[in-house]
């Protein structure tokens, strides 16, 4: 009794007095992605049909690989893959953004907002900079896509001619 006493007068912790922090917890829907992520994987970066963003932020250490495959016809995005290292709110916001990019229009897929992201994830303030990552990969993806692609077209026109 008297060591608990003067524990707790020096403020020396003991197993009673210890301080408990609460867990953060994240939304429902960044735990399904981050436990259950959709289209993990790549493509080869070598694929004309293959457009590949490669992101990162330095000040926390993730780092976000998104590809999409187009259908050259119909500028479509048939499908998508990403590898992401980083948090959990990093891997879920790549998750989302493969799943909302896939059959949309080159076009369509540019509008998309990180805040669109971060909000249908309920990310927290501190954990924005997921979401704008998986924004900047998009664009990056699909300019890489239209880089190739105007590569590919000069290349055509130079032997046709």
């Amino acid at each position: 009794m008297l060591r608990v006493a003067a524990k707790r007068f020096l403020g020396t912790p003991t197993a009673s007095s210890a301080v408990r922090v609460p867990p953060r917890f994240y939304h429902e829907r960044v735990v399904d992605h981050y436990n259950n992520p959709r289209n993990v994987g790549s493509f080869d970066k070598n694929d004309p049909t293959v457009g590949t963003g490669l992101v990162g932020a330095p000040a926390c250490g993730d780092v976000m690989k998104l590809q999409i495959k187009v259908d050259e016809n119909t500028g479509k995005i048939v499908d998508a893959r990403f590898k992401t290292f980083g948090c959990g709110s990093a891997i879920a916001s790549s998750s989302v953004a493969t799943e909302w990019v896939k059959g949309k229009q080159m076009e369509e897929v540019l509008s998309i907002k990180n805040t669109e992201i971060a909000k249908h994830l309920s990310l927290p303030p501190v954990k924005l900079h997921c979401s704008m990552l998986a924004e900047d990969a998009i664009k990056a993806a699909v300019k890489d896509y239209e880089a190739k692609r105007a590569k590919t077209t000069v290349t055509e026109k130079a032997v046709n001619a």
